[in-house]
């Protein structure tokens, strides 16, 4: 039942044109945009190993955050869970289905931003222990993102779900280390800004994957912290109605 309700939600999701846009387009488009476009300084090296794991933070914010708590949103107001609740579809199994669905995507999306990275001259280090270093901040960014979007979707109206996801997306590409370096932030600011979950999965990604060091413990830990605090509040708040 799990995997044929993940199946549902992942072609919902990425034949929904809005979902695509947000979940694929956006950030493939800002990686190669602003890796070939001399706009942003985004400090030493090249650009696209800098954007490279910011890229990828954010298509994980959008997959994990923006669109769940969306489609979340539009489900509930619709009375979609109400019908799935009722159904032998056990809700711990939605919810794991959902869960499936995302890391699905998310994998879709790394293959094809990693794809437009190398064909740009992108060159990680580490070899595999990085891209081990990567599934694990990626699954706590997931849980820390997912947590926070099921909060919003099962507390706010479906229309203030949507507002508030996408204001919350944009506001955090710009702030959250993905396309400037916080270096070019105001120091009053950064302490705040590197307690944002998408700072630190964008800091963590590009620690592993443009420097090749073992696991960044800090930031690791914020999104730890994040992750229990939005699944925990999320459990808690959450209506299905």
């Amino acid at each position: 039942m799990i995997a044929a309700q993940a199946a549902l939600e992942t072609r919902l999701m990425l034949r929904n044109g809005e979902q695509l846009l947000l979940t694929i387009v956006i950030p493939a488009v800002v990686l190669a945009l602003f890796s070939t476009v001399d706009v942003i300084d985004t400090g030493a090296g090249r650009r696209v190993d800098f954007l490279a794991p910011g890229a990828i933070a954010l298509a994980v914010l959008a997959t994990s955050f923006t669109g769940q708590a969306i489609g979340t949103g539009f489900d509930r107001r619709y009375g979609v869970l109400k019908r799935l609740g009722a159904s032998p579809l056990p809700r711990a199994a939605l919810m794991a289905a959902k869960t499936v669905s995302v890391l699905l995507t998310q994998l879709l999306q790394i293959a094809l931003l990693s794809a437009i990275a190398f064909a740009l001259g992108w060159s990680p280090r580490g070899g595999w222990s990085s891209a081990a270093l990567l599934a694990v901040l990626v699954l706590l960014g997931t849980a820390a993102f997912s947590g926070l979007g099921l909060l919003m979707a099962g507390t706010l109206k479906a229309e203030a779900t949507l507002a508030a996801a996408n204001l919350v997306f944009v506001v955090l590409l710009v702030v959250g280390g993905v396309l400037v370096p916080l270096a070019k932030f105001p120091p009053a600011l950064r302490p705040l800004l590197e307690a944002l979950p998408i700072t630190a999965l964008s800091q963590g990604l590009r620690e592993v994957l443009a420097q090749g060091g073992g696991m960044p413990w800090a930031e690791a830990g914020v999104l730890a912290v994040w992750a229990v605090l939005g699944l925990g509040l999320a459990a808690r708040f959450f209506r299905w109605e």
